[in-house]
């Protein structure tokens, strides 16, 4: 078992993590114009796991996570990166499994591009982890389906240009009662609402999209009808663990900082770093950031085999995002008072992490997922 990177795979994260400095300046592009989209495409983030012949690189699962990590061990803006992350693996994805061929190069090469951005409408306002009881319908008629019904949450929703959402079509058909369906932007009926305040990720817009009426052609359905469940449940087996990666370099990242600062701090007449309580924190930071990079590497090793996949991806998200809000918070300890000050941005930090513990299913969804693949 070769638990290293290959020299290609050394060569591409070494790259990625050096243009993502430069991205870093962009970061509140993503959410109020194109520029940023463009930079993402440019270093193949919004590509990674296309096939190269609808304009993607072509790369599996580890290698996709590989260059999320990269990006953000380098220091591009997490919300920048979150926003990329849930157009590539919640929206783009179903479309190049479960699209028909005339949609995905209709799509796809636009996608990959950035001269489209997607965003993923699942979540509605009382359905957040139970996807089985959409609210949002979809009615058969001649040539389509009628959508009715309005998503919360919807990541990029106010600058999208096409949503992957889910309607019920059938209420009584239990795992097949819901259809996956790609939406444009300006199909009529469909109303994408204002940016929602929110306190982390803000590079990163969410809102509500509304639909009254809005037909979508038979060609838009992912998948047949009745199989939404089957395409988001393989939608996030992909946002599960590549997107999390991105937790992976922020803890790596901030680990590097507080190394650093306790190297140069003194307290009590001696360097921070002397003091054991302050080893300790960082020892138990690395320990966590490496034991969730192991469960997250595997995960992704498991979808490139076309093997299940479902318990690797349950636990490392469930590892990598419980880390990832308990090492910004052992920043925030380690750098004090200062953590409070924004110039410093460790308070951005934690804010960026607190919500990896409930999008993409929360924690206590992750720990049920993985007490089902035990058989209980």
């Amino acid at each position: 078992m070769d638990f290293g990177r290959s020299a290609a795979q050394q060569e591409r994260y070494a790259r990625m993590s050096a243009d993502a400095r430069k991205l870093a300046s962009a970061s509140s592009a993503a959410g109020s114009g194109r520029d940023a989209w463009k930079d993402l495409a440019r270093l193949g983030l919004l590509g990674a796991a296309v096939p190269q012949e609808y304009g993607g690189t072509g790369f599996g699962a580890l290698d996709t996570a590989l260059l999320y990590e990269a990006a953000s061990e380098g220091g591009a803006d997490t919300g920048v990166l979150f926003a990329a992350a849930a157009h590539l693996f919640a929206c783009v994805r179903p479309v190049i499994e479960f699209g028909l061929p005339e949609t995905r190069e209709a799509l796809l090469p636009a996608l990959c591009g950035g001269e489209l951005i997607a965003g993923n409408a699942m979540t509605e306002p009382e359905s957040g982890s139970d996807v089985s009881r959409l609210t949002t319908r979809a009615t058969r008629v001649d040539g389509g389906y009628l959508l009715d019904g309005t998503k919360s949450f919807v990541s990029n929703g106010p600058v999208a240009d096409l949503y992957v959402t889910y309607a019920t079509t059938d209420p009584d058909g239990g795992y097949f009662s819901s259809t996956a369906f790609a939406v444009d932007r300006n199909s009529p009926g469909l109303v994408a609402g204002a940016p929602m305040e929110k306190s982390g990720l803000a590079a990163c817009q969410a809102g509500e999209v509304r639909f009254t009426r809005c037909f979508v052609p038979d060609d838009r359905v992912l998948g047949s009808p009745g199989q939404g469940q089957l395409v988001f449940q393989t939608s996030m087996q992909w946002e599960r663990s590549c997107l999390f990666a991105i937790y992976l370099g922020q803890q790596e990242r901030l680990i590097r900082r507080c190394v650093h600062h306790v190297g140069e701090r003194r307290q009590f007449g001696k360097r921070l770093a002397e003091l054991q309580p302050v080893a300790d924190r960082l020892a138990d930071m690395k320990l966590r950031l490496e034991s969730g990079r192991l469960l997250l590497y595997r995960a992704c090793t498991e979808i490139d085999a076309g093997q299940d996949p479902s318990l690797w991806v349950a636990m490392a998200k469930l590892a990598v995002s419980e880390a990832a809000v308990a090492t910004a918070l052992d920043a925030g300890r380690i750098f004090g008072g200062r953590a409070f000050q924004t110039e410093y941005g460790i308070e951005e930090e934690v804010r960026d992490a607190l919500p990896a513990t409930t999008f993409s299913g929360t924690s206590d969804i992750q720990r049920q997922l993985i007490a089902r693949e035990l058989g209980l």
